[in-house]
């Protein structure tokens, strides 16, 4: 009697554990069901422990069947078949299919280059000092962290990709002087999920902190607990292609080549397969592939418009391009108390957000920041360069759109008249 129950609870234990893993942290259960962000956390903090408690039932299951005779036969080898493939499954996605390469990152020339990047695709780029990488999209969706060990021009950057959300963010992985080991482990809300591995706590790209150091006590946006507690953003801008080889002609490119292992090759193969497939398909159409947003979707604008956002304080707004086009190529708009002007360079087909420190606004900027009269102005390091809106409405519903002028001031100026 006792064995059986046993049998049963180990049963109950391995196989449950199996299917929340598969479901929370495997993305193909949220094309088809909505999962918790809650439970995303929970796998993602204690994905070892809930791991060896499965394991430790299936232990359970197997010493009371084959040392007590209890339970049937089938069911135990069924259930031990099922949670095996549901166990592998999710962490071979996981750890082997989604593996970064924040540190062993390799770029190459652009003549190089050319033979796997079209001359339109989109690129994301980091630069300093002139010394600038281009990431193309269909190179880091997979690996989707991208750095190197002696960092940019020595500073410690690593290019982090979500194709869900269409968002390439530069960020320093460290926290108050504390390295923060980035792992890719999961998506919400369209946005990847990381993972810090030195403490376990989950980060969402899109806010650059640890779930442990935010402040929930406060009203509004989500934000830390103090600012030195959110990964230092690096001004990550987009353009294609062939207008990074004009912009930077002695610049590097991002290239994920297929490893010399048969079966990595195998298993990238069938990855890169799968993530296209999916991809090609959430980026066509209107409806999300992913049914995991906790906010309806804002329709303001078509779901899947590409926008430039900005978020300071507790401030947030977007741009479109066509709007700044619109405009004369030029916006001039403040945002937290931060005046900004917003560019589009049709040369280099490229958006970018710099900090106006003129005092007076700008009527033209270039693609390096220089204004006619010769001032260098400094890019802005808060900018989600060409992500989808319904990902940034998620995570900033309270934005406004196609912001121009200072809406405090003139919000002061009405309630003084």
């Amino acid at each position: 009697m006792l064995a059986n129950i046993l049998f049963y609870a180990g049963f109950a234990v391995s196989l449950g554990i199996a299917l929340l893993y598969f479901r929370d942290l495997g993305d193909i259960p949220q094309m088809i069901m909505k999962t918790k962000r809650a439970n995303i956390d929970r796998f993602i903090r204690n994905e070892y422990t809930f791991l060896s408690v499965g394991f430790g039932g299936w232990l359970v299951m197997a010493v009371t069947h084959f040392g007590f005779g209890a339970g049937p036969g089938w069911l135990f080898w069924i259930s031990t078949v099922l949670t095996a493939l549901l166990v592998a499954f999710t962490w071979i996605y996981v750890h082997i299919g989604l593996r970064n390469q924040k540190e062993s990152a390799r770029f190459y020339s652009i003549e190089e280059a050319k033979e796997f990047v079209s001359p339109t695709t989109q690129v994301i780029v980091l630069e300093k000092n002139g010394v600038a990488r281009a990431h193309p999209q269909s190179q880091i969706m997979r690996p989707h962290l991208a750095g190197t060990e002696e960092g940019l021009e020595g500073s410690n950057v690593v290019m982090t990709f979500c194709a869900i959300a269409n968002l390439g963010l530069g960020m320093t992985p460290e926290v108050e002087g504390e390295k923060i080991e980035l792992e890719v482990l999961a998506q919400h809300g369209n946005n990847l999920v990381l993972r810090d591995n030195a403490t376990g706590e989950p980060i969402q790209q899109i806010y650059g902190f640890r779930a442990k150091d935010a402040d929930t006590t406060a009203d509004g946006p989500a934000c830390p607990l103090r600012q030195s507690l959110a990964m230092q953003p690096w001004p990550t801008f987009r353009m294609t292609f062939r207008g990074f080889q004009k912009a930077y002609p002695e610049g590097t490119v991002f290239l994920n080549k297929p490893p010399k292992n048969p079966l990595l090759w195998l298993l990238d193969f069938a990855m890169e397969m799968a993530f296209v497939g999916s991809i090609q398909k959430h980026h066509t159409e209107a409806k999300p592939i992913m049914q995991n947003l906790e906010n309806p979707i804002d329709p303001r604008l078509p779901t899947k418009s590409y926008v430039w956002g900005v978020n300071i304080g507790s401030d947030a707004t977007c741009w479109t391009d066509d709007f700044v086009v619109s405009q004369g190529n030029t916006v001039n708009a403040v945002v937290g108390g931060q005046p900004l002007v917003v560019s589009w360079s049709p040369l280099f087909e490229s958006m970018n957000v710099w900090v106006n420190d003129t005092g007076a606004d700008v009527a033209e900027v270039d693609i390096y920041g220089k204004t006619p009269d010769g001032h260098q102005l400094a890019r802005s390091a808060d900018v989600k360069a060409g992500l989808f809106w319904h990902v940034w409405a998620e995570f900033f519903p309270h934005t406004d759109i196609n912001r121009v002028g200072d809406v405090a001031a003139v919000s002061t100026e009405e309630a003084a008249a």
